[in-house]
């Protein structure tokens, strides 16, 4: 069942690996950590558009917080009646509440899936999930879409020194299979590159929330729920990456530092877009309301009186 998340997954990498290892070579570990770089991107190309879907369902919640609010006083008594009432007025402004959380959902399983095809390219650990196999055997046995040279090829790639499929706490067994692949890399080398990245992941996820935060409403950002979420969002998740980041391999935050990257600017372009389209809906309203305001700059008509006879 999960294989259809996983073989389109791998598929993409592959598709990337093969763009950049024809340029770096196929063993470099620039080109493995592009082609990480640019599955994330393209993953996200694909979600732009339920992406831009979310945006503006959270800003039309935001423009109904009044009425909702009213309906939950009007009929606090009667629940049902409540949500009755709240569906109606969700039918009236072609609300969609599943629209607010689609891409996250859909993010989910392909974080997943690439976590899970990443790992499979080393599968000599004995821990959760794992297949204990020999060095040897890894090193023979395809990976989805992978050949067995990809396997090979993704074991001895390097980034600063650190095999980009290891973490911080790996064990000695799953470094250790890496000793005919360019040898055993050393955990303070593994550190070196890891913990740039997993700064930057949890600067970058602050620095989102703070981006996100902004565009709430005062209303929004004065609701209880939303304040405990906005703290969550701002310093409880950025200092779950540096907790967890240690346990998460280089590839993974590779993923997680350009999954971030990719959505502070996509946040700006896309609240660009809407205040441009905001904007030119407040200005044809106000033109609709006023059609015999001259525009701005043009001389005002004056009506020529008849001549008495």
């Amino acid at each position: 069942m999960l294989d259809v998340i996983y073989y389109p997954v791998s598929a993409i990498l592959w598709f990337w690996h093969k763009v950049f290892g024809s340029v770096l070579g196929p063993d470099n570990g620039f080109a493995w950590a592009l082609a990480v770089v640019f599955l994330v991107f393209t993953l996200r190309i694909l979600l732009l558009g339920p992406a831009i879907r979310q945006v503006r369902t959270t800003l039309q919640m935001q423009q109904l917080q009044p009425q909702i609010k009213a309906l939950q006083k009007k009929y606090a008594g009667d629940r049902q009646r409540q949500a009755t009432e709240m569906q109606k007025l969700q039918k009236e402004h072609g609300f969609n509440p599943l629209m607010g959380c689609l891409p996250a959902l859909v993010q989910a399983p392909v974080f997943l899936g690439l976590y899970h095809v990443l790992r499979s390219f080393n599968r000599t650990g004995t821990g959760l999930g794992q297949l204990g196999m020999s060095p040897e055997v890894n090193a023979n046995t395809p990976n989805y879409v992978f050949s067995a040279a990809d396997v090979q090829s993704f074991l001895s790639a390097r980034l600063f020194g650190a095999p980009i499929s290891v973490a911080i706490t790996s064990p000695d067994s799953t470094l250790a299979s890496f000793a005919q692949f360019g040898g055993i890399p050393a955990v303070s080398t593994i550190a070196a590159v890891a913990l740039p990245l997993m700064v930057i992941a949890s600067l970058a996820t602050h620095f989102n929330a703070r981006a996100s935060i902004a565009r709430q409403s005062s209303e929004a950002a004065a609701n209880p729920q939303s304040a405990i979420m906005n703290k969550l969002m701002l310093w409880v998740f950025p200092l779950g990456v540096l907790v967890g980041g240690p346990f998460l391999m280089i590839a993974i935050l590779l993923y997680w530092v350009s999954n971030n990257i990719w959505t502070y600017g996509q946040q700006h372009f896309v609240f660009a877009r809407i205040d441009r389209e905001e904007s030119a809906k407040h200005v044809a309203e106000a033109e609709r309301r006023a059609p015999t305001t001259p525009k701005p700059g043009a001389r005002p008509a004056t009506r020529k009186k008849k001549r008495r006879r």
